[in-house]
């Protein structure tokens, strides 16, 4: 507890100001697109459409629970499957960013703004990919931050669901962290400092300013983009939820994510919190630090658990610096190698009101941020 004595106290203030911050780009945003769209009658529609073309019952809930918040603006750009086949030159393999089981991702270029994309196709035999479009696109619509993709637009036409991003020219995090080839320079100190503060910073805002509250759900290396100057964005929100309201201490939802990065309690019970996102933010943080994956069959049996292998080196200060990432060659501030890991190892607690809120941690990497 003692690494965050020095923070709490200016907690308030930091929150207040970045608050105001954050309010004021929202504000901008709404009145810029306040002539363009009857918001909840795009939204109603937008829902309709989905919902009745996929016929799942759990579509039509999120469906439902969504319109009831009036500040939803489905302002995206609404694409054909023709135009965005012109887009990505008919979705040529040569474009290809990236694939998993949502379906595949590839570089586009829109003509008529001069602007490069990131086009993702969902699969279409995938009943999840349908239920994530929805979430993507409406969890999108209600939050504006500069640590969040920001969504360009998206494409319901028939049977295809595809969503179209902002291109992040460094790709995500896991390319320069754990899959490092050896012509790139592994990320110096600083530069994972301020990662992990920015990302710190899009959670802080669905947690604490997103209206409803958030939780992510989802929070990887993968999930996380990088632009030319390794600014972090978080992205895919398929999987995110609307947090708890009123007098709610959790949501109740079936457990999904990816294995190593759930918390704990919400592994056993299908209870999510914003403390669930915390812990997930943790085991990113520990993978940041020591340039360790969370779960690594290649390594030595007591080594592949990255949470199991840290848990003594915890206990013995004299030991922290054999969690720093050998590819930093020693080159990091010690000091700010104990705070750090002082941070992940709070916010890995198993206990979820052990771990600390996400605006503690924002203020913690304000200043390990700092050279």
């Amino acid at each position: 507890m003692i690494i965050f004595g020095c923070w709490k106290m200016e907690r308030s203030e930091s929150m207040k100001a970045r608050s105001l911050v954050y309010w004021k780009s929202s504000s901008k945003e709404k009145k810029k697109g306040a002539t363009r769209f009857d918001d909840q009658e795009a939204l109603a529609t937008f829902v309709r459409s989905i919902s009745m073309r996929s016929g799942q019952i759990k579509q039509k809930k999120l469906a439902e629970e969504m319109l009831k918040f009036g500040n939803v603006k489905v302002a995206a750009e609404v694409f054909t499957f023709r135009q965005l086949a012109a887009v990505t030159n008919n979705f040529n393999p040569d474009l290809l960013l990236g694939e998993g089981g949502f379906g595949r991702v590839y570089k586009g270029h829109i003509m008529s703004t001069n602007q490069a994309v990131a086009v993702k196709q969902l699969d279409r035999n995938g009943v999840q990919g349908h239920r994530e479009f929805l979430s993507e696109v409406l969890t999108l619509s209600l939050v504006n931050h500069p640590n969040l993709v920001n969504l360009i637009g998206y494409c319901a036409d028939g049977h295809q669901r595809i969503l179209v991003y902002e291109y992040m020219s460094m790709g995500s995090l896991e390319n320069h962290l754990l899959d490092l080839s050896p012509d790139k320079k592994p990320l110096d100190w600083f530069t994972r400092m301020k990662i992990a503060k920015g990302v710190a910073q899009g959670l802080e805002y669905l947690h604490d300013i997103a209206e409803p509250p958030i939780i992510y759900r989802d929070f990887k290396p993968s999930n996380i983009l990088l632009d030319e100057e390794f600014n972090p964005k978080l992205s895919d929100f398929g999987l995110a939820k609307l947090g708890p309201t009123g007098d709610k201490q959790h949501v109740s939802t079936r457990v999904m994510g990816t294995y190593g990065y759930c918390a704990p309690e919400y592994a056993r019970t299908g209870q999510l919190t914003t403390r669930s996102d915390v812990y997930s933010f943790g085991v990113v943080f520990l993978e940041i630090i020591s340039g360790r994956r969370v779960i690594d069959n290649s390594r030595p049996a007591g080594e592949q658990n990255l949470i199991v292998w840290a848990a003594p080196l915890f206990k013995n200060r004299k030991k922290f610096t054999l969690m720093a990432d050998p590819k930093l060659e020693g080159k990091y501030p010690v000091k700010g190698l104990y705070q750090a890991l002082a941070v992940a190892a709070m916010c890995i607690q198993d206990e979820a009101s052990s771990r600390p809120l996400i605006s503690d941690v924002v203020t913690a990497l304000d200043y390990l941020a700092t050279p």
